[in-house]
């Protein structure tokens, strides 16, 4: 075999080898935010943190304040989520909250703000962790919307997390 055909061969074989490079085709979820920067965090807690009683339906049941910064350009308005996924039937939803403006950099505790809809208690606005045993891990997820529209049907731009966490 002619030595440029090994060569080729040589060289083929190390491009084929080689890990091909990941590119996401949405944002990843991370605590630390979004490839966009955007975070979402609370005085309240820290990420991956405790969450106080105050919070919860041990507490006052309010929603604790929030903190949002470096919003995609482009976005129209803001929509939070906060699940539990160790539920014991399966994610369980403590808040859908969709078309808040955008330009919310701050969510006061218990504030209501956008359109609520029904949590799994089936009441509209939040309901706070409220475990029957163990160790729970609440996600509240923060989507910058390239519409009006709740995460479920509308153009979700970036997303991130802040992770707490509520033991009875």
């Amino acid at each position: 075999m002619p030595r440029i055909h090994i060569g080729f061969a040589l060289l083929l074989a190390l491009a084929c080898s080689r890990p091909a490079e990941h590119t996401p085709t949405t944002d990843t979820v991370a605590p630390t935010g979004t490839p966009h920067g955007m975070m979402l965090t609370s005085p309240a807690f820290p990420n991956n943190g405790a969450i106080p009683a105050k919070y919860t339906c041990d507490g006052a049941n309010v929603s604790p304040p929030l903190a949002i910064s470096a919003i995609p350009a482009g976005t129209k308005s803001l929509a939070i989520t906060v699940d539990d996924p160790d539920a014991p039937g399966g994610s369980f939803t403590h808040w859908l909250v969709w078309n808040i403006p955008a330009s919310t950099a701050t969510i006061a505790e218990g504030q209501h703000v956008g359109t609520e809809e029904p949590n799994g208690f089936g009441k509209s606005g939040y309901g706070g962790p409220c475990p029957p045993s163990g160790l729970h891990h609440y996600v509240f997820t923060l989507y910058a919307m390239a519409d009006a529209a709740p995460p479920s049907k509308g153009k979700v731009v970036a997303q991130t997390q802040l992770i707490g966490t509520y033991k009875k």
